[in-house]
């Protein structure tokens, strides 16, 4: 989507902010002994007092108002009865609409304690991302951000999921540029420009760099079960510089993107 009035930026911003208060609501909340599904039904029940809806529950069907996914799944988790414990990677992704507009943002987070690896993998993934929205400027092509994102994982020994992309956001879920990959894909590339709305999001992994569906129809995992940490914000082109929408209300008590 391309923002043509002030009315739909402000509307993208509420949406934005609201996607951003369940992401926060639920990462506050997930401590060893919770299950994925109570930590759905805070989203659930942050969207029913915003007026806002699930994203993929409205647009795909899926069995959960967020993706909530553990250790080596990947992405598309389907909320359950699993009980968090020390040690586990919570991967939480919300996406919703009202009024017609959509925003999408995602953090991944560890249960403590953590190996020292998965905490660089997880620092690495957050600064990716936001290396790739600092080059989300009109006239770049989208290209642009996915070298920046693959160079980021390879200046630290890691490497990209090729087949998750960010892509664009607003009027749908996933709008024009349908792909926004993480590595340098000329092929299909896109010219990004002023008032896009873009899902940029990071998808940094240990080794392995495809994903694979499990018979569920949803889970993505790794073929050797390799962990993956994502990162995601909805941001708007600006001529000024990229502007994030989903920064969060309740940034300096916690905000997982610092």
């Amino acid at each position: 989507m391309i923002i043509k009035t002030e009315r739909d930026l402000e509307a993208l911003k509420e949406i934005g902010r609201i996607c951003a208060l369940a992401r926060d609501t639920m990462a506050k909340s997930a401590k060893a002994g919770i299950t994925t599904l109570e930590l759905d039904l805070i989203a659930k029940d942050i969207f029913e007092k915003h007026g806002a809806e699930s994203a993929p529950m409205g647009e795909y069907d899926f069995p959960g108002y967020t993706c909530i996914s553990v250790n080596d799944v990947v992405a598309h988790g389907i909320p359950s009865g699993y009980v968090l414990k020390e040690g586990d990677k919570v991967n939480i992704d919300v996406s919703a609409s009202k009024n017609g507009y959509f925003a999408d943002t995602g953090m991944t987070l560890n249960i403590p304690p953590v190996e020292e690896k998965l905490l660089k993998l997880q620092e690495v993934a957050k600064r990716a991302m936001y290396k790739s929205i600092e080059k989300a400027m009109p006239g770049t092509m989208s290209n642009n951000l996915g070298r920046a994102v693959y160079n980021e994982a390879r200046l630290h020994g890691f490497n990209v999921i090729r087949n998750l992309t960010g892509h664009g956001v607003g009027k749908t879920l996933h709008d024009s540029p349908e792909n926004i990959f993480n590595y340098n894909e000329r092929r299909g590339a896109s010219l990004i420009r002023e008032g896009h709305v873009l899902a940029i999001e990071t998808f940094i992994t240990e080794n392995d760099d495809y994903v694979e569906e499990y018979p569920d129809g949803w889970t993505l995992k790794t073929p050797h079960g390799n962990y993956v940490y994502q990162f995601e914000h909805t941001v708007v082109v600006t001529k000024e510089g990229p502007v994030i929408l989903t920064n969060g209300e309740e940034a300096d008590f916690f905000d997982p993107f610092i």
